[in-house]
């Protein structure tokens, strides 16, 4: 899906990766960063979203959670990150990383609400009462107040399978009546999800029906007496988008493959940021005139497509591959020839390093000419051992 973008707009991260398998200091099945890009990335998205006034949260499952990233962007100046998961939440915990917040798209368990509101979140999202309730009182413990954002979805909502929740915009004066009479929550703002998507139709990005419940409930939001509320409008952030979001009324956005220049706006275009990552695997056998390289780095929405096979980008053949089908465990990808044994197999598509089995080599100094191996670390953002 990307394999032409990052050998046109950055083919220093290619060579490097190729280098990096062939010196044997990293395996197959593993996504290369290129922590340079990614934090000049982040720069001009800052820079853009500054102009209009958007808060930004990073988002790290794309790339595995990462903790060394996440400590880069917080130098960057991002106000801290976003966890979409209660498992994301703790990572960040863990390496000191400041929450903005947490709760979208995945509530917190109960036995973890007291910890994560210990944090300090700047927020948390919910869509039940239930859960507000909850956050109340473990927030109480804490001796503190946590602000909310309230997903809002109505009937005319375009919501994905598996990610089905929040209020109907009806509900949401009643609702505001309720936690006014709560001690230790008060609501911060309100979101949707996706709230942007890229129209490859249009070839832009453009905002989705969400917007409609969003718009229902600021209004009730005010009539109720909210004002200066966080207007989170997430998905497809980068620098394209900021103008957009604020033309839609937005105040914080959540940048994940927009800082690595991976959306599917950057495969058609060539917007500000530059791609930031490449995936690496190795030749396991042929068969039948197909050659066989190594998995585990697989995402079912990846439009995988092209491998470049070689011991180095000058020399390496451009070819197919296709992913297993989905019913399928993705143990190898299937390339169009037979090629050399043991060669490296570089790919770019999209992904979402947090549901694969990969591991996730950072390197710094690719824009310099001095490419250093800061660390590698598993699928979940841990660091592992460099030691084959």
């Amino acid at each position: 899906m990307f394999l032409e973008k990052v050998i046109k707009r950055n083919p220093e991260l290619v060579r490097c990766a190729f280098a990096l398998h062939k010196e044997g200091k990293i395996l197959p099945d593993t996504y290369v960063l290129d922590l340079d890009c990614i934090c000049e990335n982040a720069r001009k998205m800052k820079e853009e979203a500054d102009r209009y006034g958007i808060e930004l949260y990073f988002m790290l499952k794309q790339i595995g959670r990462n903790p060394l990233v996440a400590q880069k962007l917080m130098e960057v100046g991002f106000k801290g990150a976003v966890a979409v998961d209660y498992k994301e939440a703790l990572r960040m915990i863990q390496n000191g990383i400041h929450i903005s917040n947490v709760g979208h798209l995945v509530q917190i368990p109960k036995a973890l609400m007291k910890k994560i509101i210990r944090s300090g979140p700047d927020y948390v999202t919910v869509y039940s009462l239930e859960k507000i309730k909850e956050i109340d009182e473990a927030a109480g413990e804490c001796g503190r107040i946590q602000k909310l954002l309230i997903r809002l979805s109505d009937e005319d909502s375009d919501l994905y399978s598996g990610q089905v929740g929040g209020f109907h915009s009806s509900e949401l004066k009643e609702l505001i009546e309720t936690v006014k009479e709560m001690k230790h929550v008060e609501i911060g703002g309100l979101t949707v999800f996706p709230a942007l998507l890229y129209s490859e139709k249009e070839n832009r990005i453009k905002g989705t029906d969400n917007i409609k419940a969003l718009n229902r409930g600021l209004k009730i939001a005010k009539e109720c007496g909210l004002h200066d509320l966080n207007v989170n409008l997430p998905s497809a952030s980068c620098c394209a988008s900021m103008k957009l979001i604020h033309e839609l009324g937005g105040t914080s956005a959540e940048p994940g493959h927009g800082l690595t220049g991976t959306t599917p706006l950057h495969k058609h275009n060539d917007p500000i940021e530059r791609p930031g990552y490449v995936y690496v695997s190795e030749i396991s056998h042929n068969y039948d005139g197909k050659a066989y390289c190594y998995g585990g780095g697989h995402y079912r929405r990846s439009h995988m497509e092209n491998v470049l096979v070689g011991k180095d980008l000058d020399s390496a053949k451009w070819l197919k591959v296709v992913a297993p089908s989905e019913e399928s465990i993705d143990y190898h990808y299937e390339i169009s020839e037979p090629c050399e044994v043991g060669d490296c197999a570089l790919m770019a598509y999209r992904t979402q390093v947090f549901t694969t089995r990969s591991h996730v080599a950072v390197v710094a100094g690719i824009s310099e000419g001095k490419p250093q191996l800061l660390g590698i670390y598993n699928a979940f953002g841990e660091r592992i051992s460099e030691e084959w």
